[in-house]
């Protein structure tokens, strides 16, 4: 059960580990685009070409879907960035069903694991397997695996770090509960009670807007989170400008903050609270996206 490209990877891992696949669930085809042509999930697409039975439900607790689903006679369900289940789902397989998540549990729960690990400046990441159960993202943890970040990548580099990480490690859960030797740790056993737990909940554009007022270091990881999506921006010439990549240097700015310098050229730098913010990787509104010194060609700051 997944949707996006992130899930793709995982279910090419477990045909190539010999697992038969007896259905895909993924979302149902949308329009998309300026033209709003009919898209196919990633998802879907690769199992299409590979021959895999594939069912696109609107609503998950549809009897005919559930009738498909219990038809299929799955030992055990893989959960891969893909929706919330209602327990008639989850609890169908007699092995139960897995879900891979790309934290290290309990920490980063919720949507949007990867960019906010990276938005709060962490050193580390990785994976997470664990059962499904009814609060979302909280049942027992079966395997993680982690990895060190540099702090420098952005949220789309850690996508791509994460998702061949996960898969393999979905392929050794798998093995695991296929022979049975596996345990299980529930997610209060592997934090101290008196830690705060970190969450993950859905981004939305409110928080891609870009406050000058913060530490140059907060700004920095802001715009490494987001990148490529949903990516942070500002305000420059009354037009949004989206900003993908960017360097910083903690220096008195003796700008506000807010402001920019820049020499028309190569170079454009906003000035945060204690440092600026070299953009290298941009784009305004109606533009395509661009390097900075294309993008200065075009216009006059």
């Amino acid at each position: 059960m997944g949707t996006p490209q992130f899930a793709v990877a995982s279910l090419d891992e477990l045909i190539k580990a010999g697992s038969e696949i007896v259905g895909v669930i993924t979302a149902p085809d949308k329009p998309a685009g300026r033209g709003q042509k009919i898209s196919e999930s990633a998802v879907k697409q690769y199992a299409v070409a590979n021959g895999l039975r594939v069912l696109q439900p609107t609503n998950l607790k549809d009897p005919e879907f559930l009738a498909e689903l219990r038809s299929l006679d799955a030992d055990l369900q893989v959960v891969v960035a893909f929706r919330m289940l209602p327990e008639e789902v989850w609890n169908m397989p007699d092995k139960g069903t897995i879900n891979l998540h790309a934290s290290l549990l309990p920490n980063y729960r919720g949507a949007a694991p990867i960019n906010w690990a990276i938005i709060n400046g962490e050193k580390e990441s990785g994976v997470t397997t664990f059962f499904l159960k009814h609060e979302i993202d909280t049942g027992n943890v079966l395997f993680t695996e982690k990895v060190t970040l540099t702090g420098h990548e952005t949220a789309g580099d850690l996508h791509d770090r994460l998702m061949h990480k996960g898969a393999g490690l979905l392929v050794k859960t798998v093995k695991a509960i296929e022979s049975g030797r596996y345990n299980e740790h529930p997610q209060a056993s592997l934090h101290s009670e008196d830690a705060e737990l970190k969450n993950a909940p859905k981004i939305y554009k409110d928080d891609c807007k870009i406050d000058w007022n913060r530490p140059v270091i907060e700004v920095y990881n802001l715009i490494r989170g987001l990148s490529p999506v949903p990516t942070a921006f500002t305000e420059l010439n009354g037009k949004t400008l989206k900003i993908y990549r960017a360097d910083y240097q903690e220096t008195e700015p003796g700008v506000q903050p807010g402001g920019f310098l820049t020499d028309n050229k190569s170079h454009l730098k906003f000035a945060a609270k204690d440092g600026f913010i070299s953009v290298t990787d941009v784009q305004m509104e109606g533009k395509k996206r661009m390097e900075i010194a294309e993008f200065l060609r075009g216009v006059r700051l």
